[in-house]
């Protein structure tokens, strides 16, 4: 059983009480000590500071003499932007906002793994499962509001109609796999990175882990863009009338 951080320790007693009422009253065990785990914690901890940075990036919008936290942001918006208008297309403005959370929150949650004594909150399965199930919801949603429920049903059939028997329940569990995808390639690369990164960190706790701790940030850097990146592709083609 993982360390209780100080956060989750805070969060507990705060509001542990209540949580755990919620949980109870949906058929999950959980006592007021335990009802916030690391992971949520942790999760809560990044969706605070990614506020906090938007908050302070909109309150000192500057065209003159931008600051610090506008440059930064100015470089994630263009640079996102840039590959959502490859992908997607026209219209990939309304979906940035989304993709951009969805890159600085896997990433910042896959980098805390390399913090020593914290724990990646995506090495926990509800995690990356939790992600996946918003991106489905998502891109769903688009797919409808973009072509009608009727017409976006239509592309499930493919294009020939006689084979429509064959290719509708294909599509279906395709877009189901999806969720099982996204969530094993995030959660699987980062548990195994963070399992590595501890293991020699407990066998040569000097010199040596700084390498893994290299590797860590790196497979974290990919694992968001590739959940970034195919939340785009599932975007393009959930909002295509091509379909």
């Amino acid at each position: 059983m993982q360390e209780e951080l100080a956060i989750t320790h805070l969060l507990n007693a705060l509001f542990g009480g209540p949580v755990s009422s919620l949980q109870h009253a949906v058929g999950i065990q959980s006592t007021p000590a335990t009802a916030i785990t690391n992971a949520f914690a942790l999760e809560l901890l990044v969706a605070a500071g990614l506020i906090l940075f938007f908050v302070v990036v909109r309150a000192t919008l500057s065209v003159e003499s931008p600051g610090p936290a506008q440059q930064v942001a100015e470089m994630v918006h263009e640079a996102i932007g840039s590959q959502a208008d490859q992908i997607i297309g026209h219209g990939y403005e309304r979906y940035q906002s989304f993709v951009t959370c969805i890159f600085l929150f896997v990433l910042i949650n896959n980098l805390l793994g390399a913090i020593p004594g914290i724990p990646a909150p995506t090495t926990q399965p509800v995690v990356p499962l939790g992600l996946a199930v918003l991106t489905f919801l998502f891109y769903n949603f688009h797919g409808i509001r973009t072509q009608g429920l009727v017409g976006y049903i239509k592309h499930f059939a493919g294009p020939v109609w006689w084979m429509a028997w064959l290719i509708f329940p294909i599509e279906i569990v395709s877009h189901l796999a999806r969720v099982l995808s996204l969530t094993i390639r995030l959660y699987a690369n980062m548990f195994a990175s963070d399992l590595v990164t501890l293991v020699f960190f407990s066998l040569i706790p000097i010199a040596i882990p700084a390498i893994f701790i290299g590797l860590h940030v790196a497979v974290s850097v990919i694992q968001a863009f590739v959940f970034m990146l195919l939340t785009m592709i599932y975007l393009s083609l959930a909002t295509s009338h091509e379909h």
